[in-house]
């Protein structure tokens, strides 16, 4: 079974490593002032973009059908009788040691390095950052904390939401993360 998935595969994966642009783009990055440093980041870069993309197509075809009755995933389930020292935990692996998360912030990171903010700036931009990927979590802390019966019948019906379609969510997640990272490669072209 595996040496058909690799034999169905091989087709596709050397068309795509034998593109001309990343070829190209490898290439200049390679040869230029920073190819040292930029020449390895390219590389990761196209392996967690590629990976991304496999991973999402993957959990796309594995989605429950319409109609399908649908658990919510274990880790989802678990949540709801957290202690306060595991949502304390859970809040820093899920920001901090997420992979996504990690990749993007890294990438955030370099943009505020290579912009020269130090300093003054530099705080600024880390505040605004993290500030700006805190938002949806601010978000739904203040509209709990605030909005009494009404937030709670609203979170409970979008938990209803993503647990029946949590495999959606996550696909479209990658995607993102996808395009993301395929945008900051070729906006680093540039460069």
């Amino acid at each position: 079974m595996l040496g058909q998935a690799m034999g169905a595969l091989l087709p596709a994966a050397l068309a795509v490593a034998l593109s001309p642009f990343p070829l190209i783009a490898i290439v200049l990055i390679l040869s230029g002032a920073h190819g040292r440093r930029n020449g390895p980041l390219f590389a990761a870069g196209w392996i967690t973009g590629l990976a991304i993309v496999v991973l999402g197509v993957r959990k796309w075809w594995k989605r429950p059908r319409a109609g399908e009755r649908t658990e919510p995933p274990r880790w989802m389930a678990s949540l709801d009788g957290a202690t306060a020292g595991r949502a304390l935990l859970l809040g820093v692996l899920l920001s901090g040691a997420n992979p996504k998360n990690l990749v993007l912030t890294t990438s955030a990171t370099a943009s505020v390095v290579e912009a020269g903010a130090h300093d003054a700036g530099l705080v600024a931009a880390v505040a605004v950052y993290v500030l700006i990927a805190s938002c949806t979590v601010l978000g739904a802390v203040g509209i709990h904390l605030a909005g009494g019966e009404r937030a709670a019948s609203f979170l409970e019906g979008v938990r209803r939401f993503m647990v029946a379609n949590s495999t959606v969510i996550t696909v479209i997640v990658l995607l993102l993360l996808g395009a993301s990272v395929l945008g900051d490669g070729l906006s680093g072209l540039g460069r």
